[in-house]
């Protein structure tokens, strides 16, 4: 019996060991010819039927026309056009805060006040010099209408008269310095009430009632910041300086709008206010200043946004989906499908991106309503037969993931979608 059983074992071993002889013979037969003919073996035709000229197929889209704006972008901080540190001017204890952290104010409302007494009886006292001098006028200018009179009767020296006309004049002098007091008391008093400079939003208080304030401090009360309107600086590479400065010295107002860190989000749209003048030599890049009504505080000072500036419109521009354009050692090119279902490599001038990043404009290459592919041109090259997916696609769809035709023998042969073989496909940049 353990007889019988090597004896099987020994026949099993030795007909495996032919099979698996054969099977590379063959495998390398099928190599041998896929590097002579430099193609698919035989057999792997499209739909399975040897001697089938091969087909892939592709999604197209239209080459249309489309006016389409070109931006300029660029990194900016939010920037307060009027950012004020509020100071009392002058020195005394602060008596009241009327103002709450993170309030909006407006200008000329009362924020503090600082006790007034001593204002107050400084302009007492110089209400009181001022009648006294103003007395002291008056009765000298009778006596220089008496001294006039008694020299034209030649009562009185000259001397005399001239004397009295001179002490006039000292009081007047004497009359308008006490008014400067008056007005100067009466200044300090309505500095002791603090008052917002401009309107905005209030920051953290820096001072608490009972303190001492002093004159002109440079710590201050607190710190307002002008939020409507508000403006953002931000900085364009200085080749693209042209750009902007003829369309805005011409008196246009180009288009500003703010972006999120993340660019998914627009925060507000402005205008250009201001160009620099200057360029920054370490960058090379200059500062631009652009202003928006910011009426919902969505940006906020020091805040990091993006910036896209609209500084042209290209009007009836030649426009296709950007996965349509390739890239290879001469240039960018494009597949077009010509009417006999065959495609052709086009080379093409490109021009900048639409607003939505998924189309490009075409300075020069293509027509509109050509045919160009923009979903299996991995596996094309110059007069490849193509057969389209959607001839019909419009140049705005999304690109889609590469495909090709596979042939199924069950029954009918079924045509169906699956994804490209790494091997076997044509080189994209064959047309170049």
């Amino acid at each position: 019996m353990l007889f019988i059983l090597i004896v099987a074992g020994a026949a099993f071993w030795f007909f495996k060991q032919r099979q698996g002889g054969a099977n590379n013979s063959g495998n390398s037969q099928q190599h041998e010819f896929r590097r002579e003919s430099g193609g698919q073996p035989p057999g792997r035709t499209f739909g399975g039927f040897p001697g089938t000229p091969r087909i892939t197929p592709v999604r197209t889209a239209a080459v249309r026309t489309a006016d389409v704006g070109v931006y300029l972008s660029g990194l900016g901080t939010v920037t307060p056009l009027h950012t004020i540190t509020v100071n009392s001017l002058v020195t005394g204890q602060l008596m009241k805060v009327l103002f709450h952290e993170g309030q909006m104010v407006k200008q000329g409302e009362l924020l503090a006040e600082v006790d007034p007494r001593p204002f107050q009886a400084q302009l007492r006292q110089a209400e009181g010099a001022l009648v006294r001098d103003q007395a002291l006028l008056k009765e000298a200018r009778i006596d220089l209408d008496r001294y006039r009179t008694l020299f034209a009767q030649d009562s009185i020296a000259k001397q005399q008269l001239d004397t009295q006309d001179s002490l006039v004049h000292q009081y007047e002098g004497t009359v308008k310095t006490d008014q400067g007091q008056v007005d100067t008391a009466k200044l300090q008093l309505t500095y002791s009430r603090i008052t917002a400079p401009v309107g905005g939003l209030v920051g953290l208080r820096l001072v608490d009632p009972g303190n001492i304030v002093q004159a002109n401090s440079a710590t201050g009360l607190v710190v307002i910041t002008q939020m409507q309107p508000i403006s953002v600086i931000f900085t364009i590479p200085q080749d693209d300086l042209p750009r902007v400065i003829k369309p805005w010295r011409a008196g246009n107002q180009l288009p500003v709008e703010a972006y999120d860190r993340a660019q998914k989000t627009k925060l507000a749209t402005g205008a250009l206010a201001s160009v620099d003048n200057q360029i920054d030599q370490t960058t090379g890049t200059v500062k631009l200043r652009a202003q928006f009504d910011n009426s919902d505080a969505s940006l906020f000072p020091n805040q990091f946004v993006n910036i896209r500036m609209l500084v042209d419109t290209l009007h009836g521009a030649t426009v296709v989906p950007v996965a349509a354009v390739l890239r290879g050692a001469q240039g960018s090119f494009v597949y077009v499908v010509k009417s006999d279902q065959t495609v052709a490599v086009r080379q093409v001038s490109v021009g900048p991106n639409d607003d939505s990043g998924q189309n490009v404009t075409i300075a020069s290459g293509l027509a509109p309503a050509e045919q160009v592919v923009v979903d299996g041109t991995d596996r094309l090259r110059e007069g490849a037969k193509v057969e389209t997916a959607s001839s019909d696609q419009s140049a705005s769809a999304p690109p889609r993931q590469h495909h090709a035709w596979d042939g199924s023998q069950k029954g009918t042969h079924e045509r169906r979608f699956k994804r490209a073989p790494p091997e076997g496909a044509g080189d994209s940049k064959g047309g170049e």
